[in-house]
């Protein structure tokens, strides 16, 4: 079962989405024909196991990568025809990241990691500042903002990272097995900001899961396999 809901708060569409990688002289498929909507306020997991095409999807939806065949709408914009350069300022405005290993300065506070998006974007002194000391609350950190990121427990790092994912307001979140790194009451915790930034704050979040306990929590699930969505539930 496919997604297409054609309503006017679609974020993320995607139609024909087919990704080829070359092995040699054989080609393959990672990706197959993928159709999907996701809509604004959604918290989407995408789940499968290894060699199911999840990773290819991600990197797709988060514009690290381009279809082979197909069109992906994001807002209403074709990215799978902008340049690289393009591609880069929509992955720093517009989708925000959060991956399994955190991606933090390490000698670096935790307010300087959460202000380097903003830098890209152009927005600095004290409107960095206050937006970032924000984010930094919202997830929980207040009063760390001057620790080194390597001062901190990996749940907290995670936290930073999923503050830094936010600061630019994006238009959604793509979290990357968040929890591999962290242990199970950890990695529920990260789960439940998740769903209270959905939830509370309205944020479009799409995870990216192998674990069918963390991939619960989100609330609607596509399962791939072999390069296609196998159902949705």
């Amino acid at each position: 079962m496919e997604r297409n809901m054609g309503s006017e708060n679609v974020v993320i569409r995607l139609t024909g989405i087919t990704k080829n990688y070359r092995m040699g002289r054989e080609s393959f498929a990672a990706l197959k024909g993928i159709n999907q909507e996701v809509t604004a306020r959604e918290f989407v997991a995408i789940m499968g196991p290894s060699g199911s095409g999840k990773s290819t999807m991600l990197n797709i939806l988060g514009c690290l990568d381009g279809p082979s065949e197909g069109k992906y709408f994001l807002n209403g914009k074709d990215v799978s025809e902008f340049s690289e350069n393009r591609r880069t300022e929509v992955r720093n405005k517009e989708i925000g990241f959060v991956f399994q290993n955190f991606n933090l300065l390490p000698r670096t506070t935790v307010l300087e990691n959460v202000m380097l998006p903003m830098l890209y974007a152009n927005v600095r002194g004290k409107e960095a500042r206050r937006n970032a000391l924000e984010m930094i609350e919202l997830v929980g950190l207040k009063g760390k903002e001057r620790n080194k990121s390597n001062e901190l427990s990996g749940g907290e790092m995670q936290r930073v990272a999923i503050a830094r994912a936010l600061v630019n307001d994006p238009s959604v979140i793509l979290a990357d097995e968040p929890t591999g790194n962290l242990d199970s009451t950890r990695g529920i915790e990260i789960m439940e900001i998740f769903k209270r930034l959905n939830q509370e704050k309205g944020i479009t979040i799409i995870l990216i899961t192998h674990e069918p306990d963390i991939g619960s929590i989100a609330g609607r699930r596509i399962h791939m396999r072999d390069g296609r969505i196998e159902r949705e539930d």
